[in-house]
């Protein structure tokens, strides 16, 4: 990089600050803070929900499957989420925006002590939060891994520098700021995409053009949907753990469900988001999968092949512009789960874990999702110097093996509580799911001694939890019905249609002295 890439660099981070202070002006509550007041436009929140969705890991861990064994990358990734976003624009979009217009929370979480106990919703809160550090921290190496790559800063420093950046705008802006740095981050992604695929298909056609490329050894397999440990079990575990996760299992992605003014406007959102997840991987992916034959890999992995490519096929400027398209993607999915998580711990975690909290204001409230943010932050960013450690072993590990792994077993109650065919399944069930999947979860990846197993193929280590999950929450229910009529009340306003009502005020958080995490409210 030279000064122009710099300046462009710098100009990225100087923008993204500013939108935080300008969204400074919109939260004015906690319901701003964490749910844009229930005014953010489904477009917007269509596409803050496709930004927030993938990383730099994208650059770095899939591009090195794209580098390895070609389409499969897309098949057996981006497909099964666009799918999944797909399902769920009608399945869960609506619902999820009905726990705020009819229910009058703040954070995902806030309606499960109703729907089934504080000791569930806390299970899991405090396992989805400690995932999340996991996550986040794998995020933040890999855009620092990139950052090195540019710049020859070190692993720590480039890690610094992105999370102390996106903590500004995201704890000064709230979701506001998320959203909006969101919608300029896809802007800079689609100009530095689209360059990338130009400039790659017109280094092909000086080697005899796609067709010949297409034919070259260096691609043989590129074009199996299906490849390496990217099988039919793992696509199919995959778009079920996508489905969850996409849908409201990262908690970030629920929020701008919860953010659109209704639920039709959610359903809006999720369809643009699922469009974008069909069409948009796959101009990123090209260069990608044509990376063989116009860059050397250093690792083995073929982690790096994308960085190597922006580095020797762009000119100065527009390498500058797409070293940020890198942070846009890292930078929105880090903030928009960091505000994600500080809804989660201020709204659902303090409260019962202290007496004040259960009774702050508006200002004390906002504080605390503000201070909440930045721990989070940091705490991830402390992982992430350790994520290529034994214990984690590399990036491309920690986001398909542990978050794919674990997130079954973390969302399943919360998802599935939504609906009225599992209405029968209560606190037991949930319960049950959840800490059988995490069970499953460490013994097809590890020995009792801690130590990682290397007979169990991936597609089973990333499946079994999930479908475990799966098969307790729905046996144990109907085994052990816990339907009530009070939790009956809260699955009906969540199914019921409604005209949408706008933003609402935010109760007192979950755990006050009523002992109701959000009043519902009939239209």
């Amino acid at each position: 990089m030279n000064g122009l890439d710099w300046a462009v660099l710098v100009a990225y981070f100087g923008v993204m600050t500013a939108i935080g202070v300008w969204s400074h002006k919109r939260v004015g509550d906690v319901s701003d803070f964490f749910t844009a007041g229930g005014r953010m436009p489904w477009w917007l929140s269509g596409i803050s929900h496709h930004m927030s969705g993938y990383s730099a890991v994208m650059f770095t861990g899939y591009a090195g499957i794209a580098y390895t064994y070609g389409i499969t990358s897309y098949v057996t990734w981006a497909l099964p989420i666009a799918i999944g976003v797909a399902i769920g624009a009608k399945a869960f979009a609506p619902r999820l925006n009905r726990l705020r217009s009819r229910l009058h929370v703040a954070s995902p979480l806030e309606y499960l002590k109703d729907r089934y106990n504080v000791p569930t919703q806390q299970a899991l809160a405090w396992s989805g939060i400690l995932l999340k550090i996991v996550d986040v921290g794998a995020k933040w190496a890999a855009i620092a891994t990139l950052l090195s790559v540019f710049t020859g800063v070190t692993l720590t420093q480039g890690i610094i520098i992105t999370g102390g950046i996106t903590a500004v705008y995201c704890t000064i802006g709230g979701l506001w700021a998320d959203a909006l740095t969101e919608l300029g981050q896809f802007v800079i992604q689609l100009l530095a995409g689209l360059a990338m695929l130009v400039i790659a298909l017109n280094k092909i056609s000086d080697q005899g053009g796609l067709s010949k490329a297409l034919d070259s050894p260096k691609l043989h397999g590129h074009g199996d949907g299906f490849a390496g440990p990217y099988l039919t079990v793992f696509f199919i575990a995959y778009l079920f753990i996508k489905l969850f996760e996409y849908n409201g299992g990262m908690w970030n992605q629920a929020q701008r469900y919860m953010a659109t003014k209704n639920a039709r406007e959610a359903t809006r959102s999720a369809l643009l988001s699922a469009g974008l997840w069909f069409v948009w991987p796959v101009v990123l992916f090209i260069p990608m999968w044509l990376s063989p034959l116009l860059v050397t890999a250093q690792k083995p992995d073929g982690s790096d092949a994308y960085g190597l490519m922006t580095e020797q096929l762009l000119p100065h400027g527009l390498l500058g512009l797409v070293v940020v398209g890198f942070f846009s993607h890292t930078m929105a999915m880090c903030s928009s789960d960091a505000n994600a998580i500080s809804a989660v711990f201020t709204r659902d975690v303090m409260p019962v874990l202290s007496r004040a909290a259960r009774a702050w204001d508006t200002r004390a409230g906002l504080l605390a999702g503000r201070v909440t943010t930045v721990a989070f932050l940091g705490l991830s960013m402390a992982v992430a110097t350790q994520v290529n450690s034994p214990t984690f072993k590399d990036i491309i590990t920690v986001v398909i093996k542990w978050v794919a792994g674990l997130m079954g077993p973390i969302a399943i109650p919360f998802i599935l509580g939504l609906l009225r065919p599992f209405r029968r399944s209560g606190p037991t069930a949930a319960l049950t799911s959840w800490a059988c999947g995490l069970l499953a979860f460490f013994l097809v990846n590890y020995h009792l001694d801690f130590s990682q197993r290397t007979d169990v193929k991936l597609e089973y280590q990333v499946a079994l939890p999930m479908v475990i999950s799966l098969v307790l929450y729905v046996l144990v229910g109907f085994l052990r019905p816990e339907d009530t009529p009070e939790r009956d009340a809260v699955i009906e306003l969540i199914n019921t249609d409604d005209d949408g009502s706008a933003a609402a005020a935010v109760p007192a958080p979950a755990g006050a002295a009523d002992g109701v995490a959000g009043t519902p409210v009939k239209d």
